[in-house]
């Protein structure tokens, strides 16, 4: 990078951190730490519970998704909007009568102290590992692509969000997410730009829409009712649709942002705001993806964008066979292009179906270059798309924007790891410390244990991503570990509210069949991840409310 991009890069970040730290560094109550004061508006509301969603992962994995299989990803955000309405009327309503701070102390008030015990640990369990991924994944990434030490990486992106996050706690989150948020727009809303203007004069940008179409990457809705295909419309309206309730009505991370909202009011309209604007932004995302795909089909590009797998076989046995590789897609590129040319020249079903089949050459050729790879390395990763994206910011947009476009994924890592460490910090200190410390403390001392809860757990997720091995796809990786807990958890959560008639022990049996279920679809990969949301929190509702009629006392606890 250029020293401007460097003075943008550094400081975007400074400002972000410094301003989130000076207006939060009086918070003397445990409300005003934990809850930010309760007088979050919202608009501040919204755009930090979207960053907190909006990973780095997402700005750098979507792109190259929808470069190498289309725009079928959006799919899983079919459910998104129905799941926000339904935690507007029934979720929030709940947590503010009874004046919660973690969504698992109702569940005490509902069940007993081992249910909610139970389904914090669950939460800990997977936003814990959550927050080491949100800061490896993009990590490992830049630091290829920028020549920087991963373990530099790590620490900078995890040592900026403690300093803020401990600092002002959930008011110094959300106020530096809102800028957060507001930089990742912007800077996305550029990326698209340039990517749009740099396509061949002769091609426009309904033009690239028709050639993406050729290719196969605008295949944006799926009816298949096959439950192996992760992305169909009915996995994303329905699994969708619980994975999205379970994250924004029982995952703590997103149920603190709301909570601070200054009235139920407020916190529903944050939320309402977020299901109107979230399936436009991924659109968004993964349709510069698609303009990017377009772009490389008559731009020369390297057969595969890791550089650093790249330079690892060129130094191995296998650099000979690698050559050939990257000789024989060089040679293919100038034919794709002629066939690409041809096709906005004459579009008709004999160069579309040219245009397919030069895809799927292309796709093998691609296959090789990744299996010359992985004998070079057997541990480096096969998903060479999620450099796709961050190749293109660093070669194309012009000095000053690629400082910023950097800023925004590190932004968005920290954004999403603050809310991560925020919530995991408060859900121990509320649901564990004070439900079992038995002695008295002022606010001033509650404050001081919350901000070391806060600085352990960001220290944990460092740890975590320092030792982390990279998964092949980012920004399923995610959503997979979400959905292997979130069932599960969803599943008390509507026990509780709508089957009244069971009591604990039932809840506590139905958990541990409905978790286990879902660890062993997920070790034989039986289906679909979306539907482990549905599948766990079915069969915890179904066996929690079995056990309940089968007992004498469906109430006992």
């Amino acid at each position: 990078m250029s020293g401007i991009d460097w003075a943008v890069l550094l400081g975007t970040l400074g400002l972000i951190v410094g301003y989130g730290t000076y207006m939060t560094r009086k918070s003397e109550s445990l409300e005003g730490y934990l809850k930010g004061g309760s007088d979050m508006k919202w608009l501040t509301i919204g755009l930090s519970v979207m960053a907190t969603q909006a990973s780095a992962i997402t700005f750098i994995s979507t792109p190259g998704v929808a470069y190498e299989s289309g725009m079928e990803f959006v799919q899983n955000y079919f459910g998104l909007p129905f799941a926000i309405i339904i935690v507007c009327v029934v979720f929030i309503p709940i947590y503010y009568r009874l004046k919660v701070y973690t969504a698992y102390e109702y569940l005490e008030q509902r069940f007993d102290i081992r249910i909610r015990l139970i389904t914090a640990s669950l939460f800990m369990l997977s936003r814990g590992l959550a927050a080491g991924i949100t800061i490896y994944a993009p990590a490992i990434i830049i630091s290829v692509m920028l020549g920087w030490s991963l373990q530099f990486t790590i620490l900078l992106v995890g040592i900026l969000v403690i300093i803020y996050t401990v600092s002002g706690g959930t008011k110094a989150v959300s106020l530096t997410q809102k800028w957060q948020m507001t930089v990742i727009l912007i800077g996305m809303g550029i990326a698209f730009s340039i990517v749009l203007n740099r396509l061949p004069d002769e091609v426009s940008f309904l033009g690239a829409l028709d050639l993406a179409g050729a290719a196969g990457r605008m295949n944006i809705v799926d009816f298949s009712l096959d439950l192996d295909k992760r992305y169909t419309f009915w996995s994303g309206i329905t699994g969708g649709l619980f994975l999205a309730l379970s994250y924004f009505g029982t995952d703590q991370s997103q149920v603190q942002r709301y909570l601070s909202g200054k009235s139920i009011q407020e916190s529903r309209l944050g939320l309402i705001f977020n299901a109107l604007l979230k399936i436009p932004m991924q659109f968004l995302i993964l349709l510069t993806g698609v303009l990017v795909f377009v772009f490389y089909q008559f731009e020369s590009h390297p057969v595969l964008f890791n550089k650093g797998a790249v330079e690892e076989v060129h130094n191995s046995e296998y650099q000979q066979e690698f050559s050939e590789i990257e000789q024989q897609h060089e040679a293919f590129h100038l034919q794709k292009k002629a066939a690409y040319l041809d096709y906005v020249a004459n579009p008709s079903k004999e160069t579309q179906s040219e245009i397919l089949a030069l895809d799927q050459k292309a796709k093998s050729i691609r296959d090789n270059a990744k299996k010359a790879v992985l004998k070079a390395n057997p541990d480096q990763s096969s998903r060479d798309s999620d450099y796709v994206f961050l190749t293109f910011i660093l070669n194309y947009l012009p000095q000053g924007l690629v400082g910023l476009l950097i800023a925004v994924i590190i932004s968005a890592a920290m954004s999403s790891t603050a809310g991560e460490i925020n919530a995991l910090a408060s859900t121990t200190m509320v649901d564990f410390y004070q439900r079992f410390s038995k002695k008295s403390k002022t606010e001033l001392q509650s404050v001081n244990t919350s901000k070391w809860l806060t600085l352990v757990w960001g220290v944990i997720a460092i740890i975590f991503a320092l030792s982390a091995q990279l998964v092949e796809n980012l920004i399923e990786a995610v959503n997979i570990l979400g959905s292997v807990f979130y069932g599960t958890i969803l599943g008390v959560f509507l026990t509780a509210f709508f089957l009244k008639k069971v009591g604990a022990k039932a809840v506590l049996v139905g958990i541990v069949i409905g978790q286990l279920t879902v660890f062993l679809l997920f070790y034989n990969e039986t289906v679909g991840y979306l539907w482990f949301n549905v599948i766990g929190c079915a069969i915890v509702m179904i066996v929690s409310y079995v056990i309940s009629i089968m007992s004498n006392n469906p109430n006992q606890g």
